[in-house]
């Protein structure tokens, strides 16, 4: 039995799309400036930046009276329902499973946010198991998180696939064992880390790959 694990954020779904719909919203609430949208999304740092920081960032940059807790709170109602699934994607993992694919979600995250960014997207439908690390007690890169979501798929670890758009956590993948696919989002890989086994730019052209 084969396995695929698969990144959800900027993977199977364009977080970085969401955060930009979430910020506009915002600002439009708010009665802010496109300038201010383009704050926001740079201030996220792609979901690198942690939450509370990021929101304390911006309750003191707009002077807002809400607290950080309940721009938290707003921020993780409302964002999953705006994260589009990446094209091709929807399609595609049906095909993976009536291939024999057992098919999984690796992520990091808070997991109130990432689990309902798999039920608002579909994509909860699709899988055969997650493991999100705020949920396990353990992130990617390390192995366990791999394991975990293995077991949730029924299927051996040793010889499975992972594909990423982190170039961290592609490496983490290969310790792990993990043949990895890096989705590069029009970036380049850091040369200081080893090659991934395969390079596509979305997560549609994993699933072509492994469709092979």
């Amino acid at each position: 039995m084969r396995l695929v694990l698969f990144d959800l954020d900027n993977t199977l779904v364009d977080r970085a799309e969401g955060v930009r719909r979430w910020a506009w919203e915002f600002c439009a609430e708010h009665r802010l400036g496109e300038e201010d949208a383009d704050w926001l999304v740079a201030a996220d740092r792609d979901g690198l930046e942690p939450r509370e920081a990021f929101f304390t960032a911006v309750r003191e940059r707009f002077a807002l009276h809400e607290t950080v807790p309940q721009l938290l709170e707003d921020f993780h109602e409302r964002h999953p329902a705006l994260i589009p699934v990446a094209p091709g994607v929807r399609g595609g993992l049906p095909r993976l499973r009536a291939a024999g694919w057992r098919i999984g979600i690796v992520t990091n995250g808070d997991a109130e946010q990432q689990l309902a960014t798999l039920v608002c997207t579909g994509l909860a439908g699709l899988v055969d198991g997650w493991a999100i690390s705020a949920h396990e007690g353990v992130g990617k890169p390390d192995r366990r998180l791999f394991e975990i979501a293995a077991g949730r798929c029924e299927a051996p670890l040793k010889g499975g696939w992972m594909v990423d758009s982190a170039a961290a956590d592609i490496t983490g993948g290969r310790a792990a064992g993990l043949h990895t696919v890096w989705v590069d989002r029009g970036r380049r890989w850091p040369e200081d880390d080893g090659a991934p086994d395969h390079v596509v730019g979305d997560a549609a052209g994993a699933i072509e790959l492994l469709l092979r």
